[in-house]
């Protein structure tokens, strides 16, 4: 059994690690395949409203990477970042199980707590911490940002 390659995602999909996030009821699910782009915890106030918490813990998953079964609503809002997020929930519970944006048309934000996972992979970026209450703790982030995190010409965030 050798080493996997250095492409991580292409290991974990030609591995066929598959995860399964849904609402409260399970009538809606986002099954994944491989390993997310990016994790991580927004502490804008808009994700503080929407989740009803302290921050969003998100994973962002290319398009290619995931399957939506169910019905679900959609709720656009303005987001601090200037773009218009559409956060999908479900009509029957109310659970926000997945956002899409403009800003990255080819990504998809799967919330953390929908995959009820306590081994799914910890955030390791930040971001609008100019929001987060002071008391808030997080030893497993190395990359801290005031605001939204850098993006590549694409809007995907740059990997932290």
């Amino acid at each position: 059994m050798g080493q996997p390659p250095l492409n991580r995602l292409a290991w974990s999909r030609e591995k066929g690690m598959e995860r399964t996030a849904q609402c409260h009821c399970g009538a809606l699910k986002v099954t994944t395949s491989g390993e997310p782009v990016q994790v991580y915890l927004c502490h804008c106030q808009s994700c503080q409203r929407r989740t009803g918490s302290l921050a969003h813990c998100g994973s962002r998953w290319l398009k290619s990477q995931i399957r939506i079964e169910g019905d679900h609503k959609i709720y656009t809002r303005k987001g601090d970042s200037g773009f218009s997020p559409r956060s999908h929930f479900c009509p029957n519970c109310g659970s926000n199980v997945f956002i899409e944006s403009d800003r990255a048309p080819d990504l998809c934000v799967i919330t953390v707590g929908s995959f009820a996972d306590p081994n799914f992979p910890a955030p390791t970026a930040s971001i609008y911490e100019e929001s987060m209450h002071s008391w808030f703790g997080l030893s497993t982030v190395s990359h801290h940002f005031a605001q939204g995190s850098p993006r590549d010409s694409r809007g995907h965030p740059l990997n932290h």
